[in-house]
């Protein structure tokens, strides 16, 4: 097929560029928004507790077996632990860039249960948990209540049972944490000069607590083998884990030889509090609780932030009395200025081109050519950008911005051959179109190759700076591809459509634009000669 094809066909052309424009808007709507390319390394976190451990203790028997086994998984960077002295413990794997999360996640799970034989087993019990963390921050929901029955604890538990599964199901959201957790826990707070003359330690109050704390599976009534006439089977109920604090005042810690009890409330003061008061969030002085969203890889920020209020508003709909949301730190607000700044500018410059372009082609019908084939270039270099999984961001549409410039080009060139063909070899629009294409196609591929090798090397540098650069590389090489398609397709089209032999000079100020062009390069042709 030969490009004369196309200018013989100018409608096929035209529908080979709309469906060019279809794709890459379909692909604007599903692509990701967001400020910057995902340049973070990959996280996975480590979490576990030793209630009761100093943050000395849970360093030593805790987080370093599991750091003993962390060495030798692919792709891993370094770790950090962190222990605190309300015992909890934290260790962050962060993996080379490009790494697949999923897998690091497996490989430091099967890592973490090899050391488990040597943790305590409370911790054990406790759980340990091991989650891949997000970096991209989408903000903070905070809830407060106007009344003083509803406390920080209230607003902590009610966050975590009616309001966080909410915000992970939706989408777009990676993770929502409540920051300061303050979980609902019966306090034992133990009198060691009481214990002293019993004899008794912290390990036999854990190990009562323990023991009668739990639930007791007690059996069934009329289950096989059974009297014979036996009609029911009847499930035992019994009370099982305990919930109020006079139940646990009742627990018998020991009984003594003439018939006498040692409860728990004789040793102790028991309360319903917070399992740990090391974390507590206030805003504008007041107490609050705080909801942290992360964004999910890929996903749109501008839509997720969006769908957060939207299902906040509806959660607020059955709030308790008095207790209502806000949300005081939006990262996306920061992207709406960056991307309608951007795209202000993408605006202004193609303008300028199309400006530039009338003033130097002299006619509104030479301007249409490249005017149309600016935003097919443009537009169909979102369908290119879905394909390799980019975002648009800031330095996608600075790339495009930059890309008008360099696109518009190969248009120019075809538009001004066809021209000069009329102009000097007095040819109809289309035997100079076609005679254009024969001197003009090796060109335009070869501006397009150039340009691809000075841009394509940057997608394959290394480390963060290569994935900063990547896209920023790649969008202006798709627009120069799809740019130099187009040239080969449609301009010729036009040209041979639209385009009309000039028949009178030029006056006014194009002439004088045309008189001084011609001095300039009759200048140059002779300091050359």
């Amino acid at each position: 097929m030969t490009l004369q094809f196309f200018i013989d066909r100018p409608i096929f052309a035209s529908v080979v560029s709309i469906v060019i424009v279809v794709a890459g808007l379909v692909s604007l709507q599903v692509l990701p928004v967001a400020q910057f390319p995902e340049i973070a390394p990959p996280v996975v976190q480590i979490d576990a507790d030793y209630p009761g451990a100093s943050a000395e203790v849970v360093a030593d028997a805790v987080a370093r077996p599991i750091e003993v086994q962390l060495p030798g998984i692919d792709h891993l960077l370094y770790y950090s632990s962190t222990s605190t002295n309300d015992g909890h413990m934290t260790i962050s794997l962060t993996f080379e860039v490009g790494t697949d999360v999923d897998i690091a996640q497996i490989q430091a799970q099967n890592r973490q249960k090899l050391a488990e034989p040597q943790l305590p087993p409370e911790v054990v019990r406790q759980g340990i948990t091991v989650k891949k963390v997000s970096s991209n921050f989408v903000g903070v929901v905070a809830l407060s209540s106007s009344d003083p029955s509803h406390d920080t604890i209230f607003l902590s538990n009610y966050a975590v049972l009616h309001v966080v599964d909410r915000l992970r199901r939706v989408t777009g959201v990676g993770d929502a944490v409540v920051f300061g957790q303050q979980n609902y826990a019966m306090r034992l707070i133990l009198n060691p000069i009481r214990m002293a003359q019993l004899s008794l330690t912290p390990t036999d109050i854990a190990n009562v607590v323990r023991e009668q704390n739990r639930d007791f599976p007690a059996g069934t009534i009329g289950r096989d083998p059974a009297p014979k006439g036996t009609e029911l089977t009847i499930p035992i109920i019994t009370q099982g884990r305990l919930t109020e604090v006079k139940d646990f005042e009742e627990m018998i810690v020991r009984a003594l030889p003439n018939g006498s009890m040692i409860r728990l409330k004789d040793v102790a003061r028991i309360e319903l509090g917070a399992q740990s008061y090391t974390l507590e969030g206030r805003w504008n002085g007041k107490p609050n609780v705080f909801l942290l969203i992360f964004l999910a890889p890929g996903a749109n920020a501008l839509a997720t932030a969006q769908r957060v209020r939207a299902e906040m508003n509806d959660a607020a709909k059955s709030f308790p009395s008095g207790v209502s949301y806000d949300v005081p730190y939006d990262t996306t607000k920061f992207i709406e200025v960056s991307i309608r700044e951007v795209m202000k500018t993408l605006g202004e410059a193609m303008i300028l081109v199309i400006l530039v372009v009338y003033v130097f082609l002299q006619s509104w019908r030479a301007t249409i050519i490249p005017a149309v084939a600016v935003p097919v270039s443009l537009i169909g270099t979102f369908a290119g950008m879905y394909a390799m999984g980019f975002s648009i961001n800031t330095l996608t549409l600075f790339g495009m911005v930059l890309a008008i410039g360099i696109v518009v080009d190969d248009a120019i060139v075809v538009v001004e051959n066809v021209e000069r063909h009329m102009t000097q070899g007095g040819l109809s629009p289309a035997e100079a179109a076609r005679k254009s294409m024969t001197e003009v196609t090796a060109p335009i591929i070869a501006i397009v190759l150039v340009l691809c090798a000075v841009f394509v090397p940057v997608a394959f540098l290394g480390g963060i700076t290569g994935e900063l650069y990547k896209q920023f590389a790649m969008t202006i090489a798709i627009a120069v591809i799809i740019s130099g398609f187009v040239a080969l397709t449609l301009s010729p089209s036009l040209c041979a459509l639209v385009l009309t032999p000039r028949h009178k000079p030029r006056r006014g100020f194009f002439g004088l634009l045309d008189l001084k062009s011609t001095r300039l390069n009759s200048s140059h042709v002779s300091e050359s000669r």
